[in-house]
């Protein structure tokens, strides 16, 4: 028989239905651990008997919705992956690849606007961030300067024929007093500011150093207002750059890069835009002719990771149409608009049509490659195989991708079905909360009455209740 009063719910709805229910922590207590006659204990699990239907109906409630919402996530999920793969054929196209003649210098990355050509590429420069370095210290905790309160301002912007021009709105500022004026305090404070500052080691003591962002527009500025000691340990005044304070190791600059003549510069050492449809990934300065062409290797190797790609979202949809999302209207959708954009994919971009190029659907939806009948197709007419996967929009991979963004957009049918099971797996914990509350308030309830008659000399014993 039950004697701890705070037990007489677990027991009488299992072992402790309110850690599924409520929670852990929340199962509901009866005037702490006071015990109660086996009498009373008993009166009240008869009493709430009937509340287990209750219960059973909210915790079928609350694991399917957990569920549904789980599902919902594994779907997103899929479908941001094959989205990955559908942009990076209809973006980075299928039969185009760039090579160098020297290497070291760059390497490049083509997208489907890039067109067939050679390419003489100068780079000038490579973009580096700012360094700079305080002076040496016996230890990490010497303190700087006096402490006195002192305003330490940061400002970023980049040199020119006037000197330092500061850009506007990048000013912050931070404290330094004697709770932190060691070269382990500033650089914490100044890490809060948004600024690679560390402690390193250096000629046998340690240094603040810090080390900036890559760009000309990166050059920092360190100004201190208050403790003249600190000014002289942690400023820096890019108009004066050996004036005292930190020292520069390193400028902050830009890279510089040449292409047939023509200069471009950029903030990092990745160049977009010098060359249609080509990104460039500087690595040394240096010469080197850049070859962009035609790659048919290339688009069977595509063909073959879009099909894989395909099949493993083909069957996620699949397993959550069969156990977490059955029956789901969003993702019944969702395999409809998948299967129509696959069997009419290609219609109107191409000559040629996804049988011709080798591919075919299974029993089960998923795509079957042919790769005889693929490299045939690619040796017969490259261009056509690869417009019917990505040409300006009306390719497969181009419809897949702009589908797939559509879907799985913040307004997307996913993100708003996820939103609508969100909000109904809210409603449903506010009603258990609710309910525990009530049920907890009833157990006490009787739990006193019950024991109040037993205590008057009432009749309520068990053997009246059974009759």
């Amino acid at each position: 028989m039950v004697t701890n009063a705070s037990a007489i719910l677990a027991a009488q709805y299992g072992t402790n239905p309110f850690a599924t229910v409520f929670g852990t922590n929340s199962t509901p207590s009866l005037n702490g651990n006071a015990s109660l006659s086996p009498t009373v204990a008993a009166r009240v699990q008869q009493a709430l008997a009937g509340q287990r239907g209750n219960i059973d109906l909210l915790n079928a409630s609350l694991a399917s919705t957990q569920t549904r919402l789980s599902g919902l996530g594994r779907l997103q999920s899929a479908l941001d992956a094959f989205e990955a793969l559908a942009e990076g054929l209809a973006g980075a196209g299928l039969s185009t690849s760039a090579s160098t003649s020297t290497s070291g210098v760059l390497s490049a990355a083509t997208t489907a606007s890039a067109k067939p050509g050679q390419y003489e590429v100068d780079v000038r420069q490579l973009a580096q961030g700012q360094v700079l370095n305080s002076g040496v210290q016996p230890t990490a905790t010497a303190t700087l300067g006096s402490g006195i309160a002192s305003t330490v301002k940061l400002e970023w912007g980049s040199m020119g024929a006037d000197g330092f021009q500061a850009t506007a709105g990048t000013a912050r500022t931070i404290t330094i007093d004697s709770g932190n004026n060691t070269l382990e305090g500033v650089a914490a404070a100044l890490k809060e500011a948004g600024v690679n500052a560390t402690v390193v080691r250096s000629n046998g003591g340690y240094a603040l150093q810090v080390n900036g962002k890559e760009g000309a527009t990166q050059t920092l500025s360190i100004s201190v207002t208050g403790d003249a000691a600190l000014k002289a340990a942690i400023g820096f005044d890019p108009d004066q750059p050996r004036a005292g304070g930190m020292t520069q190791a390193q400028a902050a600059q830009d890279a510089i890069v040449s292409v047939a003549g023509k200069e471009y510069r950029s903030g990092t050492n990745t160049v977009a835009g010098a060359i249609e449809g080509v990104t460039l990934t500087l690595a040394g300065k240096g010469t080197t002719q850049l070859a962009v062409s035609q790659d048919s290797s290339q688009i069977a190797r595509n063909v073959a990771a879009f099909v894989e790609g395909y099949n493993d979202m083909a069957d996620t949809l699949a397993a959550l149409q069969g156990g977490a999302l059955r029956g789901d209207n969003a993702l019944s959708r969702v395999s409809a608009q998948m299967t129509g954009l696959m069997r009419i994919g290609g219609a109107g971009s191409s000559s040629r049509g996804l049988a011709d190029v080798g591919l075919s659907r299974d029993a089960d939806g998923r795509l079957v490659l042919d790769e005889v009948k693929l490299k045939a197709a690619i040796a017969d007419d490259p261009e056509a195989v690869s417009r019917l996967f990505t040409n300006e929009g009306s390719g497969l991979a181009d419809r897949l991708d702009e589908r797939l963004g559509t879907l799985t957009a913040e307004n997307g049918l996913v993100r708003r079905a996820q939103d609508r099971t969100t909000r109904d797996l809210d409603v449903l914990t506010d009603r258990r909360e609710r309910l525990a509350q009530s049920l907890t308030a009833q157990a006490q309830a009787l739990a006193q009455m019950y024991t109040m008659q037993e205590q008057m000399g009432g009749t309520g014993s068990l053997l009246d209740l059974l009759g």
